[in-house]
């Protein structure tokens, strides 16, 4: 398990991740991209808690998703079923859980103040952290052709991971309405949603 971790997590971590995996029972299943959530955690009808991970996640990414899935597991156990999935519980479930790997030996020093202040009240995805999320995309191995949506100008036609094309709205407080061209719905999508321009 050791020379897998070690695959998917930054080296200083692969330790603490296995005692943490093993500590909990849980059984951590790497899985091919699925374009609509990082990671996932349900408990199985056997009883059995079972933890994916997305294989194509950065080191740092990958680390940061898998502490989140494991304090789901942490929360629901401590306090019972009937807490929300992200809600008090879970976040100081997972500031605890999290705290020892926010290390200069784990994570690069650029990234180490973002994930302090992130911490603070962490989300239910570190991908709503616009300024988290840019700076673990600098990370990712092959750089595509994708854009954020808050960086796109104003009336901007693009394309998501299912070929659906928007034109980019005004900003309602934290997300940006976007309309789908071949319905006229209008559609929220968040700021640092990914999404690939399309030019004239």
């Amino acid at each position: 398990m050791d020379a897998i971790l070690l695959k998917y997590l930054p080296e200083r971590s692969v330790k603490s991740c296995l005692a943490l995996i093993e500590k909990t029972g849980v059984h951590l299943k790497i899985v091919n991209e699925r374009v609509t959530r990082h990671g996932d955690y349900r408990r199985l009808a056997n009883g059995r808690h079972q933890i994916t991970v997305n294989a194509t996640l950065n080191k740092y990414r990958f680390l940061i998703t898998l502490v989140h899935e494991i304090a789901h597991l942490v929360a629901f156990e401590k306090y019972g079923r009937q807490i929300k999935p992200h809600g008090l519980e879970w976040k100081r479930t997972f500031q605890h859980l999290m705290l020892p790997f926010i290390r200069p030996e784990i994570f690069p020093s650029k990234l180490l103040p973002l994930l302090a202040r992130h911490f603070k009240n962490p989300r239910a995805s570190s991908s709503t952290d616009a300024e988290l999320s840019i700076a673990l995309k600098s990370f990712d191995a092959q750089h595509t052709d994708k854009s954020y949506v808050f960086e796109l100008p104003l009336g901007s036609v693009f394309r998501i991971y299912n070929g659906k094309r928007f034109k980019k709205g005004n900003k309602r407080v934290k997300r940006y309405e976007c309309i789908e061209l071949a319905t006229g719905k209008c559609y929220l999508f968040q700021p640092n949603a990914e999404v690939e321009l399309l030019r004239d």
